[in-house]
């Protein structure tokens, strides 16, 4: 029996050429999935700082129900109030950890866990001093952070700012500490009614002045229209050292996408 003649090399496997169209679709398999994978991403973590803004505040609304109506007091910017305060009164609310028993708040070697007090899309540590990724709208208790308003008061809860992606360091402040860039160009923020959503920066901040705006389709800052002087936002707190050059380039960045 004839064996037939087996052409030389025919058994060598892949080539070049082939490795190289193999690696192409690959590249173009990458380039497609890519966006939709980021996409995907992003939705999901936009979904669980929604999730952490409507726990925070239903906690707001219990602790009202529990205290004659009345609202949790501010408690100081800085994060180092221990008695009364947001985030130690409505922590107890929810039966989680206080901020001040946190060890990520002042150690920036700490990864903060996932928890209320953290948005997934917010990678900032701490400044070794404090760390919110939430912040308290100041305005809604006035000015004095013992001050505590009815929550059956607010005219319009539905449009009440309450708390909102913070883009600085205070736990307590106005619409300049709003994040300018952290869900797709915006910020979550939750209502005195108690429900969060996401806000274009385009509706809420002003890059030509580089502060948050007053009056904003939909937002309320002062329910009894006191804090604002002449529709600018208020003075915010100054960042620590080393930040300001980040929130210029945040800024401009956010910019520049809008």
């Amino acid at each position: 029996m004839t064996v037939p003649h087996r052409a030389k090399g025919s058994n060598r496997g892949l080539g070049l050429l082939e490795l190289l169209a193999v690696l192409a679709v690959l590249v173009a398999l990458t380039a497609l999935t890519l966006p939709a994978l980021t996409q995907a991403r992003t939705r999901i973590t936009g979904i669980g700082c929604l999730g952490n803004l409507r726990q925070w505040g239903l906690a707001t609304h219990l602790w009202a129900a529990d205290h004659n109506d009345r609202l949790p007091k501010d408690g100081a910017p800085n994060g180092r109030s221990t008695e009364e305060g947001w985030y130690v009164d409505l922590p107890r609310v929810l039966g989680i950890p206080a901020y001040g028993d946190s060890p990520w708040r002042t150690n920036p070697g700490v990864r903060p866990p996932d928890s209320l007090w953290i948005c997934p899309s917010n990678r900032r540590r701490s400044n070794s001093n404090n760390l919110f990724h939430y912040c308290l709208n100041q305005h809604v208790n006035g000015s004095g952070r013992g001050n505590q308003v009815a929550l059956s008061a607010i005219p319009s809860p539905a449009e009440t700012v309450w708390l909102f992606d913070n883009g600085r360091l205070a736990a307590v402040a106005g619409p300049n500490n709003v994040h300018t860039n952290l869900h797709q160009q915006g910020a979550q923020i939750l209502f005195l009614d108690g429900h969060a959503r996401r806000v274009p920066n385009r509706i809420y901040w002003d890059f030509d002045l580089a502060r948050g705006r007053w009056t904003a389709q939909g937002l309320v800052w002062s329910p009894d229209g006191t804090g604002a002087s002449s529709g600018a936002g208020e003075p915010g707190p100054m960042p620590a050292f080393g930040e300001n050059l980040a929130l210029t380039i945040h800024h401009a960045v956010a910019a520049s996408g809008s």
